[in-house]
């Protein structure tokens, strides 16, 4: 398994499956390795994050940046995105106008909780930042859209595993299992809670499982109309974010956004009943 997660290329092409482009596969597992933190990677880099030779590493680098989704930079030996893989990335961005409608509910809850807003979807193992909003504290966490960050310890991974089917969850969670090793039975536990939790209240919370001191609640968004499941996390550093706003505050307006972003989409979903916010003493 590569660094990005779940059935490498060598691993669909043992299944049999006679339509499979294995020199497709290698191509695009290349142009997954860069992220939003990556600024360049050289063959070697590449090689170790695909498991692939760096022989094949340096033949598909060199047929990306003739196509244009990769441009070289002779003098550090090394490659970046090029114009060609940024247009397939807003293209796929701008197809389902989820970002555009969610947008300003996002930006409006960061205000009006000082907690940082994200809107994500699944890649692969992984959760996949679509959008970001910022509270006023600039101490809120900061990640660029594009980031990817664990499916199984946040917030915003478990509450898209709630809202997938039975057998689609299982068999993500088989891949976790061998992804996570020795960790998993810890990791299977939070998970499980997180479901249970979910079924319950209609979110998601975690604490602490990937990042120490982040505390945040997910809710998951599933439109009829095909455009896929997403999901939103809200929260932010523990000293800044309790536990206690997370449920009284912050999990009520997040699962309201959720609701009117799948109203917005015109998708007529079952919607979970809200949790009452409860009054402060």
């Amino acid at each position: 398994m590569n660094d990005h997660g779940l059935l490498p290329e060598e691993e669909l092409a043992a299944t049999g499956d006679r339509q499979f482009v294995s020199a497709l596969a290698r191509g695009l597992e290349i142009l997954r390795c860069f992220g939003p933190d990556d600024a360049m990677l050289g063959n070697q880099e590449l090689a170790r994050r695909t498991g692939l030779p760096k022989a094949t590493v340096s033949r598909l680098t060199h047929t990306l940046c003739r196509l244009g989704y990769l441009i070289h930079a002779e003098r550090l030996g090394k490659y970046r995105p090029g114009a060609a893989l940024l247009a397939l990335g807003y293209a796929g961005l701008a197809h389902t106008g989820i970002r555009e409608r969610a947008r300003p509910l996002m930006q409006q809850l960061a205000a009006q909780t000082g907690a940082s807003v994200a809107l994500g979807t699944r890649d692969r193992l992984n959760m996949i930042y679509l959008e970001h909003a910022d509270g006023a504290s600039v101490m809120t966490l900061r990640l660029q859209v594009g980031a990817r960050i664990p499916m199984a310890t946040t917030a915003l991974g478990r509450a898209f595993l709630a809202a997938l089917p039975k057998a689609e969850r299982a068999y993500l969670m088989e891949h976790m299992a061998r992804r996570y090793g020795r960790q998993w039975p810890r990791v299977r536990r939070g998970i499980e809670q997180a479901l249970a939790h979910c079924a319950e209240h209609g979110y998601c919370l975690a604490g602490g499982e990937w990042q120490p001191d982040v505390h945040a609640v997910g809710v998951a968004c599933v439109f009829a109309d095909g455009s896929g499941t997403v999901a939103f996390n809200c929260g932010g550093p523990r000293f800044l974010v309790s536990r206690d706003q997370l449920e009284r505050d912050i999990a009520p307006r997040l699962v309201h956004l959720a609701h009117t972003l799948q109203g917005a989409m015109d998708t007529p979903v079952e919607r979970r009943p809200l949790p009452r916010r409860r009054e402060t003493p």
